[in-house]
């Protein structure tokens, strides 16, 4: 029998997910819970063999539960099940030593073959956001550029940022200029959802 954890913060969604796989004669979801901050002390609980988490989750997110997974349960597999399967999250979520990551749009019965590979010791990726990740070019930013564009991304403006880089004003709008050219982009704003959609920030 594989034992499972469930952690959604969408009611209706984790009921599902638990009624979905308590359908199947092998897999059997011993616990369910709401937030991050649950998830390892449920796991301590109740020895699940995968996890199956939630990235947007109130309290600590998904992979940072994952991480400490990771280094406090590691016989416990992590699945990712999110609605942001980007290649950023796909990057962070292997840094994070999970041995799954899946789109919300996957199939039950996908999700169920899923879970039973990672816990026979296997991995599954996503196709479509592996080939993305495998695809998506590296940053065409300077280190400094990018430090700035964070800062940017994050709400500060121009002044603020001078102040916490050590910069001159001026010195800050050009960088953010030139991060903008480089990737195409509109604005600063837009040239911040553009890095952080790649990874780059």
């Amino acid at each position: 029998m594989i034992r499972i954890l469930v952690a959604e913060d969408s009611a209706i969604l984790r009921d599902t997910l638990v009624s979905v796989l308590d359908l199947e004669d092998d897999l059997t979801v011993v616990a369910d819970v709401a937030t991050g901050t649950e998830i390892v002390p449920a796991a301590r609980l109740h020895a699940p063999d995968v996890a199956v988490l939630d990235i947007d989750l109130p309290g600590i997110d998904g992979l940072t539960a994952a991480r400490q997974m990771s280094a406090e349960l590691p016989a416990c597999s992590v699945l990712i099940l999110t609605a942001h399967a980007r290649p950023a999250n796909l990057r962070a979520a292997l840094n994070a030593h999970v041995a799954g990551f899946l789109a919300k749009d996957t199939s039950a019965r996908d999700l169920i073959t899923a879970i039973r590979t990672i816990a026979a010791g296997g991995r599954v990726v996503d196709p479509e956001v592996a080939i993305a990740a495998i695809e998506t070019r590296p940053s065409p930013l300077t280190a400094r550029e990018t430090d700035v564009l964070r800062l940017h991304a994050q709400g500060a403006g121009p002044r603020d940022i001078a102040n916490t880089l050590y910069l001159s004003y001026g010195t800050v709008r050009n960088y953010l200029a030139s991060a903008t050219d480089k990737l195409g982009a509109r604005n600063r704003t837009d040239a911040a959802i553009i890095a952080s959609q790649q990874g780059w920030l």
